[in-house]
């Protein structure tokens, strides 16, 4: 059963809604088409709350609820995927500081992240590791209370034009976690373009010559980097992903029903045919079906429950699955016309086999649910005898 939502959440969604079809909506196709955001849409996120809406009020944000935090990205990944990957990679880091940053950290940069002064970005990701984060080749040394950084981080979101960057790298042989700010001597960052989805997320490749980053931008303690620091951040990023999942099964199924509702063929409304109904059907069974488990996430993430790690991961799994399901099915609802730049459809169907591969590929995400449900059925007949 769907949650109601309370009228603090109904109009945080009208408001949601009202910015993203007034100010991201009209740029999404042009921005994915060129490859980049206009920086005044990163400003007017800025200025409706948007960036660090996670973080409490106390430092500058919405203190949004964990529901609620769905729902915007729900909202905004309806309109644009790419606008709201990057407003993932910066609550990633500003959760990260909340979460395990210390007072000074807190204090000195969530308000600059909240109100949107500054833009953050997550950097694990390297050109030979991707999901296997312990094994990460980007080094930090000490050096008269300083820290030096070498190597390199690939497909960072925002990458472009991010001001801190939260980023994994080995202290001796153990992950560990550092903010490091763009102006630092040593670090140089390249664009990266040509890709399928997400095109106007800004990825950027950092490298790191010598960087040096002072003490206190270490994030936790030394080793604490992956099992603590990027874990957190990481079930923000699928959480978000999840219900950005369901914002493109929303907007497929909302042009699906609008060209049905116009199109001819064969003498008659293409809503009319019956295979069509069948996609039709699909869509919105599967879109209920991910909502409803993003709900459910998002209750135990805010009761704090352990297990909304587990059920992030399911909603994250089946969203995915349902948003390339619907796509797929949307561009062939639209023939021709789906495969033209002239219907977001295409665009769509692109930026839901991206969400198929990150934050968790349906691989690991298979891996892990399948092994979860192995040791539940253990643990569920563990006591009990069988006679042979």
């Amino acid at each position: 059963m769907e949650t109601k939502l309370t009228e603090r959440q109904q109009l945080d969604v009208a408001d949601f809604e009202r910015f993203a079809r007034a100010e991201i909506a009209p740029g999404a196709e042009s921005a994915d088409r060129e490859e980049r955001l206009q920086i005044e849409v990163i400003h007017k996120l800025a200025r409706s709350g948007l960036l660090g809406s996670i973080v409490p009020a106390k430092w500058g944000g919405r203190g949004l609820d964990w529901f609620t935090y769905g729902l915007l990205h729900e909202t905004i990944g309806k309109f644009c995927s790419s606008v709201r990957s990057m407003i993932t990679v910066h609550d990633m880091v500003s959760l990260a500081i909340l979460k395990w940053g210390n007072d000074q950290q807190r204090d000195r940069w969530l308000p600059r992240l909240s109100r949107g002064e500054i833009l953050g970005a997550f950097a694990v990701s390297e050109p030979g590791v991707g999901s296997d984060a312990k094994s990460i080749e980007t080094t930090a040394e000490r050096s008269n209370g300083s820290y030096i950084l070498n190597g390199t981080k690939k497909w960072i979101t925002a990458g472009q034009i991010a001001d801190l960057f939260l980023v994994l790298a080995r202290r001796q042989d153990r992950p560990t976690a550092f903010l490091v700010e763009r102006d630092r001597a040593g670090l140089s960052i390249e664009p990266i373009s040509g890709l399928l989805g997400l095109r106007a997320s800004m990825v950027g490749e950092l490298s790191f010559r010598q960087c040096e980053i002072p003490a206190e931008n270490l994030v936790g303690r030394e080793g604490f980097g992956l099992v603590s620091v990027a874990l957190t951040a990481l079930g923000l990023g699928r959480y978000s992903v999840a219900w950005g999942c369901v914002g493109i099964a929303q907007a497929c199924l909302d042009a699906s029903l609008q060209y049905t509702n116009r199109r001819r063929q064969f003498g008659s409304l293409l809503r009319e045919h019956q295979l069509i109904q069948e996609m039709i059907a699909e869509m919105a069974t599967n879109l209920k079906a991910s909502r409803a488990l993003g709900e459910r996430a998002g209750r135990l993430k805010q009761e704090g429950d352990p297990s909304e790690v587990m059920e992030t991961f399911v909603a994250k799994y089946f969203a995915s699955r349902a948003a390339m399901r619907a796509a797929i099915d949307a561009v062939q609802i639209h023939g021709a016309n789906g495969c033209s730049s002239e219907y977001p459809v295409q665009r769509y169907l692109r930026d839901a086999k991206v969400m198929e591969v990150i934050e968790g590929s349906h691989q690991i995400s298979q891996l892990l649910i399948a092994n979860h449900a192995f040791q539940e059925s253990e643990n569920n007949y563990s006591g009990f005898h069988v006679d042979e």
